[in-house]
């Protein structure tokens, strides 16, 4: 079980900050097995979605060993793997951050590890721009 952190660059110009809106975003990310090697071919979504103490959109594991944001089973070994989003480590990237890599969010890996991110919004400028489906 490892830690991998998603990290962005980018150059604000006349945006204050880019963040990830409600605990509904979806994170677009391309997969890669810790067994075999298979990177998926597909943007697949995670996402980390509380409404409700306990309710989570969480996936639990085979034999009681927690939950996960995603359970997926590899098409070419067929094994389990899993990945959590660790909503403490969700973070803004703001324009003093401007052309410096930052963490801006972190997933805790069970044999999934993402390869490839891919923000699947539109962004406007002018005011504090949000990753999410505010400004779509």
């Amino acid at each position: 079980m490892g830690k991998i952190a998603l990290q962005l660059k980018a150059t604000l110009e006349n945006v204050t900050s880019l963040r990830p809106v409600g605990e509904d975003f979806r994170w677009y990310l391309k997969m890669k097995c810790g067994n075999c090697g298979e990177i998926s071919e597909k943007w697949q979504y995670i996402r980390l979605m509380v409404t409700a103490p306990p309710t989570t959109d969480s996936v639990a594991l085979k034999g009681g060993r927690g939950s996960a944001s995603m359970v997926q089973k590899c098409k070419l070994c067929s094994r389990e793997n899993s990945i959590e989003i660790l909503s403490s480590t969700i973070k803004s990237y703001n324009a003093e951050d401007s052309e410096r890599f930052k963490t801006i969010v972190e997933f805790e890996c069970r044999g999934l590890e993402p390869v490839d991110f891919q923000p699947q919004v539109r962004v406007s400028a002018g005011e504090p721009v949000s990753l999410g489906r505010e400004g779509m």
